[in-house]
């Protein structure tokens, strides 16, 4: 196809498939001639992938070309994910933080829930927002973590079987991206439901 095609197949306008080319985020079409290229359906896939990480994710173009880049240099699977995780869930301000193996307040989690010890955006993450709490005096005990991580754990199963399924990586962003974009929100807003059936239930009768 070609690129008045290409626009009508992906809902693209050509002027933003001419700056997706020029960013470096689109493959170029196969040359017919100086003018011309021919494009085919794995156009259409990063064109459907680009637009999703734009208008449903809100990344930027610099932080799509990141994740793009990647999956064209033929990063794995797990770096991949983990890259995506780092970007959607805004993982990447958070720097290793420093201390001896077993002593960070998220290895107690790692040992509790049997995951694996690896080094992770995530883990220190979760450092990080461990030890915010403790600082302002906000204890989290043991069998507060060990409710959260379980349930986060049967959660986190569902979600990453999804993103094993499809055999395009493009695919495997897309539904690595959106999912934990979307499916972060759902969690949220079921705990407040729950939160608010919770306090009905307690204090309906004081109201």
């Amino acid at each position: 196809m070609q690129l008045k095609e290409l626009s009508e197949q992906s809902g693209v306008s050509a002027a933003s498939i001419k700056y997706y080319l020029r960013e470096g985020l689109l493959p170029p079409g196969a040359a017919v001639h100086a003018t011309r290229a021919q494009y085919s359906a794995q156009h259409v896939e990063r064109l459907d992938l680009i637009q999703a990480l734009r208008r449903i994710v809100g990344l930027n173009i610099e932080q799509i070309r990141g994740i793009l880049r990647m999956a064209d240099d033929g990063a794995s699977r797990l770096e991949l994910l983990a890259a995506v995780q780092r970007v959607v869930l805004e993982l990447d301000s958070y720097a290793t933080v420093s201390g001896e193996v077993g002593t960070r307040p998220a290895d107690a989690v790692v040992r509790l829930r049997g995951w694996p010890d690896s080094p992770s955006d995530a883990r220190n993450a979760l450092n990080a927002h461990l030890e915010l709490m403790e600082s302002v005096n906000i204890r989290v005990p043991g069998e507060l973590l060990d409710t959260y991580s379980k349930a986060m754990d049967d959660v986190a199963g569902v979600d990453i079987a999804a993103t094993t399924a499809p055999d395009s990586v493009d695919e495997l962003i897309l539904t690595a991206a959106v999912g934990m974009h979307m499916h972060s929100q759902l969690l949220l807003r079921l705990l407040a439901l729950a939160q608010a059936s919770h306090a009905i239930r307690r204090y309906e009768q004081d109201a």
